[in-house]
């Protein structure tokens, strides 16, 4: 009989790892980086099960946040979370993701039940799009209202990173210049970053969500953190879908943990 493990976990060097081992580093951490695949039941189960097990650790001590939600979007959170509004009101209030129901809202729900913190971090998508076909210039104009949504102007832009030339090509790709969508994906990181750390407090950890994209390869998400406090505790998780569940050289140092998923895995969304 053949084994049909959901999933393979291993460190930053390779060495096949234990989710106590992975949550016990995590919960030594100021800030946690959880890159998911959007659409995979087994990140979004581990994402849940990661939540409760480092609330049962820390407690009041644990803030949660997530790309999965815009940041004007904090109010309505808030008032969810505090009891002010109902489940029904929020659901048509906020601009949750198609997958929200299956993948998002156990989370979600869970900050409600137990009063953790659960902070939008995304840049609005209107704006995103914005710099998508115009550049970060196209802020410039946006209201003094409008850009306490979006990380301060301007932004530093990471040229060196890894991902930078794979960038250019996928904005050329769906017919925007290159440099133009790797300014849209910058502000989107800047932003998520500008708000983990304005919502993060002494002895806190805050459990973030965001697409894989956003911090492997330490970049993203985690160059802007790191530009801001050099010495901040980060944590990075890593998914991917491989045809094996060995650790392959691609794999190597592209984050401190990486899950490692069958390719014939279900879709979630």
């Amino acid at each position: 009989m053949i084994d049909k493990p959901a999933y393979r976990l291993f460190d930053r060097s390779g060495a096949e790892t234990r989710y106590s081992t992975m949550l016990d580093h995590l919960a030594k951490s100021a800030v946690v980086l959880f890159g998911e695949l959007h659409d995979n039941p087994v990140v979004h189960w581990l994402e849940f099960e990661v939540t409760k097990d480092l609330f049962s650790r820390l407690g009041e001590r644990l803030i949660v946040g997530a790309e999965m939600f815009e940041a004007d979007d904090q109010i309505i959170i808030d008032e969810y979370i505090s009891g002010m509004i109902g489940e029904a009101t929020f659901a048509e209030e906020a601009k949750t993701w198609h997958n929200y129901e299956t993948d998002y809202k156990p989370i979600l729900e869970f900050a409600h039940d137990h009063s953790i913190p659960f902070i939008a971090t995304n840049i609005p998508r209107r704006y995103a799009s914005l710099v998508a076909v115009d550049g970060l210039g196209a802020l410039e104009k946006l209201a003094d209202e409008a850009r306490q949504w979006i990380a301060p102007l301007p932004i530093q832009l990471d040229r060196t990173s890894p991902d930078y030339d794979r960038l250019l090509d996928i904005g050329k790709a769906h017919g925007m210049t290159g440099e133009t969508f790797f300014e849209a994906q910058s502000i989107k990181d800047a932003t998520m970053a500008h708000f983990i750390l304005k919502n993060l407090a002494t002895e806190k950890l805050f459990f973030h969500l965001n697409g894989e994209f956003h911090s492997q390869k330490y970049s993203g998400i985690f160059w802007y953190l790191a530009q801001a406090q050099s010495n901040l505790a980060i944590v990075t998780v890593n998914s991917v879908e491989g045809e094996t569940l060995d650790f392959l050289d691609d794999y190597r140092d592209v984050a401190d943990y990486t899950i490692i998923i069958p390719r014939s895995m279900t879709r979630t969304g």
